[in-house]
Parts: structure tokens; sequence; C-alpha cells
């Protein structure tokens, strides 16, 4: 059997992975590319033609059919199995993904809003249940809120999720951070509305040729992107940016319009400005009034004493870091510090080869870190910011410690790791300094070992790759 398909993804991406389960399951044979390189290839002009917003997975059908979101191709893939669409295992599909996402806008909003349609489509015979959002639009074949054919309905969920994952994600985020919910970062504010832009530029660039999202009629996607974009011009896309984006305000007012569901969208708020954060003033303390100067007491008449009295009490020693006890070492951190941060970190005469020739494996030990709890991560930079935060609060150690840790792989499916050169055989004195330390697992490396020599020199020069992540952003403790 010839494949249906070609699945741009790379082996460690677990969205790949379930899709191409999926296909397995229904006896449906995908072909991967040859040689495909992610950060690379998917920023190619050929690459950007097929699928315009350079994420995979991504699926180009043998049919000429091409389709991006991992729900919207896992389902297509599954549909292969059903004669017609409308099953009701493709129904079911769809609406596990959309009840996960229902709480991004507003569950009593979204099911007036759809109750509404269900009666201005005319569906009769049945009640549906509160949240079953696609079996609303199931109900209702006429009116073909699904599309009309499997590459239709796959194209709707397609819609669909980048609506709600990068326009309505951050609209949601840029709220909580301008009013304090989240504690406020600029480069963080900036970095949510980049990427709220950059899916807003996508919808833009397809209805600037596209009355309706799928097809040449109205559709669920139609309908659930007006709903996303109606929040979001109300709070993040101020005046300047609806300037760049005609189509989609277009598409917009038209959806919104509709005599049979006009009266559920109602007025269309577009903010002037963006949401902003607004520091709190801090209020001046009341001045006190001046108490009446007191008289200046008499000095005390000097002793006769030559000699100075001792103070009563003794100053407290100050703490000596038991690492500084250690036997003095061969290998000056602070001169490994300027070789890396001045050296080319591979070649000849670079950072590595120095640190080889100046290494005393008796007085400094080399760890891998790694962060314990990688499925908590998101974004990465955010995980970038935390590896930030986590050196940061190993000031009191930075005499003894140099660290390169990273954030490899994407957004949702990253980790941290990298590594340190301590002081000492025992990493826990010099790391119990941050409060979280314990939040990240150490393993001792050594360096005669080619696993963990190749382990060593990957995070040095940031192209470490850990099961096909690559590394994204990278900070260094120095």
């Amino acid at each position: 059997m010839a494949p249906v398909g070609t699945l741009y993804t790379v082996p460690a991406q677990w969205k790949g992975k379930a899709i191409r389960a999926v296909a397995a399951l229904g006896n449906v044979e995908i072909a991967l590319p040859e040689q495909y390189e992610h950060y690379v290839d998917n920023k190619k002009p050929e690459f950007l033609a097929k699928f315009p917003h350079g994420k995979i997975p991504a699926w180009d059908g043998a049919d000429g059919f091409k389709l991006f979101e991992s729900t919207a191709i896992a389902r297509y893939s599954e549909c292969f199995g059903y004669l017609h669409f409308g099953s009701d295992a493709s129904i079911g599909c769809m609406w596990r993904e959309m009840t996960v996402s229902i709480d991004w806008i507003g569950l009593d909003w979204i099911l007036s809003l759809l109750r509404g349609m269900v009666v201005a489509i005319e569906v009769e015979g049945k009640s549906p249940r509160n949240g079953d959002i696609v079996g609303l639009a199931s109900l209702a074949p006429n009116a073909n809120l699904l599309g009309s054919t499997r590459e239709e309905d796959a194209l709707v969920e397609q819609w669909m999720h980048l609506a709600e994952t990068e326009v309505d994600m951050y609209t949601t985020l840029v709220a909580g951070i301008t009013s304090s919910i989240i504690p406020y970062s600029k480069p963080a504010h900036n970095t949510f509305l980049e990427r709220q832009t950059r899916a807003l530029n996508t919808i833009n660039q397809h209805l600037t040729a596209n009355t309706f999202l799928v097809g040449e009629r109205l559709t669920l996607a139609d309908l659930w992107v007006a709903v996303i974009v109606q929040k979001a011009v109300g709070a993040t896309v101020d005046a300047a940016a609806r300037a760049s984006l005609p189509a989609l305000i277009r598409h917009l007012e038209t959806v919104a319009n509709q005599p049979k569901v006009k009266e559920f969208y109602g007025d269309i708020v577009y903010a002037e400005k963006g949401l902003a954060f607004v520091p709190p003033v801090k209020e001046k303390a009341p001045k006190a009034e001046k108490a009446p100067a007191a008289p200046k007491p008499k000095a005390a008449p000097k002793p006769k004493d030559d000699d100075e009295e001792e103070p009563d009490v003794p100053a407290e020693p100050k703490q000596k870091n038991p690492l500084d006890d250690l036997p003095k070492s061969t290998l000056n951190l602070e001169d490994w510090k300027r070789a890396y941060s001045n050296k080319e970190t591979r070649g000849a005469d670079g950072a590595i080869e120095w640190f080889y020739a100046n290494n005393d494996p008796v007085g400094y030990s080399v760890w891998r870190v790694d962060f314990k709890y990688n499925e908590e991560l998101t974004q990465t930079f955010m995980s970038a910011n935390q590896v930030t935060g986590f050196f940061n609060r190993l000031e009191a150690s930075r005499k003894y410690i140099f660290g390169s840790v990273g954030v490899l792989g994407e957004s949702n499916n990253s980790v941290i790791a990298g590594v340190f050169i301590a002081r000492g055989q025992d990493i826990e004195p010099v790391v119990n300094a941050a409060p979280d330390w314990e939040s990240y697992a150490y393993t001792k490396l050594d360096l005669s070992k080619e696993e963990d020599k190749k382990f060593f020199e990957g995070a040095l020069a940031w192209d470490l790759e850990i099961d096909g992540k690559k590394w994204v952003d990278g900070k260094n403790l120095k």
C-alpha cells in the first residue's frame, strides 16, 4: 500500500507519535520526510509555502491536501477508516478535544451562544447536553457546520485549534499579567503579544483570499474563531494592530452580523489601546512634625587612662565556607570563566581545549544537571527564565561553581538540562545555597567516558541534543 501522505514531525515529538499511532491502528501507511531538520527546514520558503505557520506536525497528503495542528491531523488520519464523515467515532474525537479548551473563553458565554445557534439552525427532535459543542453542530447536517468532506472537517478543527492555543491563550495571559494576577514582566508581556500577532497574521493571510475559513460557507470554525477574535479585539488587539488585519476584522464583522446569530455575539467592542500594566502608585508617608531639639548632652570627660576601652561584646566571627578548607586547586575557576567567555567554545585553542588542558579532577568535579519536573514546563521562554532564577539564587556559591544549562525542545514538549563545574567532589555544599536546588537531579560525569564527554561538550557549546530535542535557549552561571 502506498503512503497516503507525508507527516512532518521529529521522532521525539509526542504529538507526532500520537498521530502515527492513530494511523497505525487504522492500518493507514504514512511517510516521514527524509532528512528533515526542525528549526531549519521549517523556516525555508518551500515549507512555509505549504504550511504558513511554520509548525510541526504538518500533513502533506498524496492527494495534495495540506493540514497543520496536531489534533486536526490526528482526527483526519483516523477518518481514513470511515467511508463517510459523520460517524459517531469521528464526532467523538472532536468532542474530546473541544471540551478540554472550553474554559479559556467562558463556559456560560459559549453555551449561551451555541444554544442559540441550535435554535437558529432549526435542530428538531434532539436535546443536546450542556457543553456538547461539536455534537450540536453535527445535529444539523444540512448546515454543514463541520464541513461536507473529511478534508473540510479536518480544516475546521485546524482553525479552531489554532485560535484557541495561539490567540485566546495569549489574550488570557496578557489579561493576567497586566492585572498582576501573574507577576508582571515586560519581556513576557511583549512575547505574549508577538506570538498572538503571529497567529492572527496567519488567519488574516488566509482570509485575504477567502471569505470563510473553510469552503464557501459558514462553518463551526468561523463561529468559533470569531468568538475568540471578538474577545481579543476588546483586550489586546488595539487600533494600530487591527489596521494590519483588515481581512480578519472583515471576517469577524461578517460572522457576528449574520442575522441568525447576531443577537448572540452582541456589539463588537474595539479597544483603542491594548491592556497595559499600570504600576501601583506608592503613597507618600505623611511628614512627621519636628520634635523640639533636645539640648546636647555635655561630653563626658575622657578617662585619664591612655588605653582605649575594649568593647563589651566581641564582634561575631564571619562564618567560613567549608569549601574554603579544601586543598588548593591547580584550576583557577575565574580563569576558566574568562576563557569560556572570550574563546570560541569548540575547535583549536577553544574554551573546551583550554579546560581539558587545565582541569583539576581532584579539586573540581563535573555534574550533569536535569530538572526533575519537565512535564510541568510550558513555554520555552518561561523555562529559560526559570533557569535564570535558579542561577540568581546560587549567588552565594558563584565563586565555587560554573554552569551552562539550557532549554531543549519546543513549547509544551521541552526539558531543562546542562552541566555544572563545582568545587570539590560533592555537589550539595555548592548548590544548597538555592532553596530550590532539590528540584534538580545531579549526576557526576566521568570525562574519560565518551558519552559523558559528549554531553559535557554539547552543554558548553549550546548544541546539546537529548532524545531529538534540540537546544533552543541557554544560560551561563559565571
